[in-house]
Order: structure tokens, then sequence, then C-alpha cells
């Protein structure tokens, strides 16, 4: 973060100062645990805790103020109505202050599914070619983005960030904060169907991000993606095209598979072509790396240096096709980050292109899918049948549907297709079933926490 004094602060947030002017040499932070000293410490209220709460703790760590909405004597305060929004602010200002340098080029990404593995592969090839700031995870709200922008300083090149929504108005908040001059749309899935009501509704709030963008900005659209492709009329940037379509600006041509699940392909664009060799696990990762792509090709570098920061960019994000080998030769995929369907349906194709003695599909619940949830949770289960799995375990009150769909499509009871109530019913089951030479994917939207039971299975193969 650039320096900034308290009295600056409290001017950009439109907060009072309690006390005091002293200096924020460090960074941002809403976590007392991670504050060092030259820190300022935001107060965030939250479901479980109120960072207000921490504001000693922060003060015995070294910050050296709190934005809060009251005022503490451990420190200095920036008193302000609420604080979620004054972080808002200070972001917004800071951004602001480095965008009118010239010097900073600021890149969204946002989409149903694929936006931190993007961001990652994004990050990883935007920083051969200068100083980046990414986020890690999934920084992607009204916290998360301000963070990140918060991050940056005058030595920074280029910004990354990705871009969440639960409704209409949320993207172009986030773009108030800092408007983006790369927009990457990814996809228009499934994800919060519940809340948007439509797929059409979801993509008017992803469109949100191209509409921010300035004229002499770049809109970088799936072509292969009928809703994200006609985002185009909503913006004044120019538009360049991703996907596998052969009218697509940046295209990947001869798109195999290696025996690990990577995949490998031609990047065309223009009249240049370079190879690219995945690190990330599974086929959906050439979309992902060809909206990196086209996002790098915006932000200056040449096809070559794309293909060949592509080829080096590893996975960064955690719960995100974790391909992890025990030491007993069970291998567990964790992919138990989030799930919708259309993030499902990829790990399925992924577990389908791993080697395998059996396929095992730990599924659980798909969250925030409206009244179509049981449907799309029995086709679940149809189409893991479709890919190949071997044993489909449906995890969860939630999630009996996608056992449902596995038998109506053949699965044998209690062979091909399992119901357990929770994870602990379904770790003694994986502990009894798997043997060497099995793969086991692990997978389920967010609050449903089967990255517990994924780390159990790694612990249990653990010596072997």
């Amino acid at each position: 973060m650039i320096p900034l004094t308290l009295s600056e602060v409290a001017e950009a947030v439109g907060g009072r100062l309690t006390r005091g002017d002293g200096t924020v040499t460090g960074k941002v932070t809403v976590d007392s645990r991670a504050v060092v000293p030259g820190d300022l410490f935001v107060a965030v209220p939250g479901e479980r805790v109120d960072g207000h709460h921490f504001v000693g703790a922060a003060a015995a760590a070294g910050a050296v103020a709190a934005l809060t909405t009251r005022p503490d004597d451990a420190l200095p305060c920036v008193v302000v109505d609420e604080t979620v929004t004054a972080l808002g602010r200070l972001a917004a200002a800071v951004h602001a202050r480095l965008a009118a340098g010239g010097g900073l080029a600021t890149i969204g990404i946002t989409g149903s599914s694929g936006k931190t593995s993007t961001k990652d592969l994004l990050g990883q090839v935007l920083a051969t070619a200068g100083a980046t700031v990414s986020p890690p995870g999934s920084y992607n709200n009204d916290i998360g983005l301000p963070l990140t922008v918060l991050d940056a300083d005058e030595d920074t090149r280029f910004l990354v960030l990705e871009m969440g929504s639960r409704g209409r108005g949320h993207i172009a908040r986030l773009c108030r904060v800092a408007r983006p001059d790369v927009g990457v749309v990814l996809n228009v899935g499934s994800a919060h169907l519940g809340e948007f009501g439509s797929a059409d509704g979801i993509a008017v709030a992803k469109g949100e991000l191209v509409e921010a963008l300035p004229a002499e900005g770049t809109a970088v659209l799936n072509a292969d993606d009928p809703r994200v492709i006609g985002m185009a009329p909503r913006t004044r940037a120019r538009v360049v095209t991703t996907g596998r379509s052969l009218d697509a600006d940046v295209r990947a041509e001869d798109v195999v598979l290696d025996e690990a699940g990577r995949a490998g392909f031609t990047l065309v664009t223009g009249g240049a072509r370079a190879p690219v060799r995945l690190q990330v696990v599974g086929a959906h990762q050439v979309a992902n790396a060809l909206s990196a792509a086209g996002a790098a090709l915006a932000a200056g570098m040449t096809p070559e240096d794309v293909a060949a920061a592509l080829s080096a960019a590893v996975p960064r994000s955690r719960w995100r096709m974790e391909v992890t080998r025990r030491d007993d030769g069970v291998t567990v995929v964790n992919d138990a980050y989030n799930a919708n369907p259309e993030s499902m349906r990829a790990a399925l194709a992924a577990l389908a292109g791993l080697p395998a003695r059996r396929r095992v599909a730990v599924l659980g619940a798909m969250a925030e899918l409206g009244p179509g949830a049981a449907e799309e949770h029995e086709r679940l289960g149809r189409d893991a049948v479709a890919a190949g799995v071997d044993v489909v375990v449906a995890v969860g009150p939630d999630a009996v549907g996608i056992a449902d769909g596995a038998l109506a499509a053949g699965a044998r009871e209690d062979q091909g297709a399992v119901r357990v109530p929770d994870r602990a019913a379904a770790r003694e089951l994986l502990t009894e079933v798997l043997v060497p030479g099995d793969v086991v994917l692990v997978k389920a939207s967010r609050s449903y926490g089967l990255e517990v039971l994924a780390a159990d299975l790694l612990a249990a193969g653990a010596g072997a």
C-alpha cells in the first residue's frame, strides 16, 4: 500500500480522526491476528465476531490506527458510520491516485465459475511482464476486493481483481471502487440461480463489468457462451473474443490431455501460433487459460510470452482441483471449495481424464439453485455415471438426489451409488473401500465443508 497519513485516511473515507496523525506504512487488514507494525486495522462486524472487540489486539501487534464505528482508547481511530463502506472508499481513493499516474493496468474478472483459477493463471502470466498484485483465494467481494486494491503501490504495473456477485448492482459497486481497464467475463452458469431467478438475470449482473469499462478499455468475452458474447453491445470498449470457436480472436487448437489430465493446446491469435502445456488439471482449464491469455494480450504481452507463462503457471488457490497421491497409492482430488452444475460437470470430466483402477466421486449438495435444485442434483448423478464414475457417494440429506440420479442411470445400489448422512459416515465408508489405484474426487458447495473430508482422506493415507 502507498503510505497514508491518518488525516489522509480520514479524508478519503469521510471519517473523524480521534487523535494523533501517524502514518500507515504497512497494509490494511481486517484480521487482528495478521497485524504487523505499521498496519491499519479495519474493525468489521461479522456474523460470529465483531472486529471492534480486537482493536486492543491490533494495537498490541503494532497497528498504527483502526477504522471503526466508535472510538477506542487502545488506538487512534478513524470513526465512520460503516466500516466496510469506508474500506471501499479508501480503496477507491488509493486506486484513483495510482491510476492517475498512468502506469497501472487494472483487470477485472467475473463469471459463474472459474474466476479464481483464471485469476491465478493471469496473475502469474502478468507477473512475468511487471510487478503484479493478484489476490489470494477468492477475494471477490466488498471486503476482499478493496483489500486487494490496497495491496498495490506505485511500483505495481498490473492489478488483477476477481469480482463476485450475489445480486444486481454488486459488480457495478466493485467497479466503482476500482474501474478496470480490461474486463474478463468467463461464463454464465447456474451459480446462485436461486438468488438471480434466471440465467438471463445472472448475465445482466455479470455484464455490469463490461458496462463499467472505458472506451479505451478492452472487454474479453468467451465466444463459446452465447450469454457472454451477447454482452458485446453493452460496452464502449474494444471487444476481444476467446474460445474454441474458429472465429474467436484468441482460440485453442489441437487440444490434448496428458496422462495426468493436464491440457496442451496451440494458442492462436492473429497470425501467431504458440504451444501451451498447462500445469493445472482438467480440460475446462483451457477456457480459463484462453481468457487469461486474452487479458494478458490486451495488457500488452506478446502471444509467445503469454504461452510460455501459461505453461509455467501452477495451481495457486486451495481446494481447487488439488490432485494428491497418497503413500498407499490412492489419489485424492480436492475440488471442494465450491460447486454448481457447470463446475461439477467439469470436475467429473477431469476425473474421467485421470488414469485410475476405479473412479470414485464423493459429492455433496449444490446450494442456491432455487426451485430446480432437485432436478439438477438428479441430473448430476446421471452425469457422473455417463462420465464413467464407478462409485458415486452422495453426502448428506441434501445430496440424496445425486445417488437417485446415478441409480436411474444404471449404477448399482450400495456399490455404484451410495448415500451417507454426513462427512463422518463418508470418511468411514471410504476408509473401508478405497484401495491402491483408486482416484477419489471430493466436491460440494462451500457451505457443506467437504474440504475437511478431503483432508481426512489424505491424512488416512499418510505413511502407508
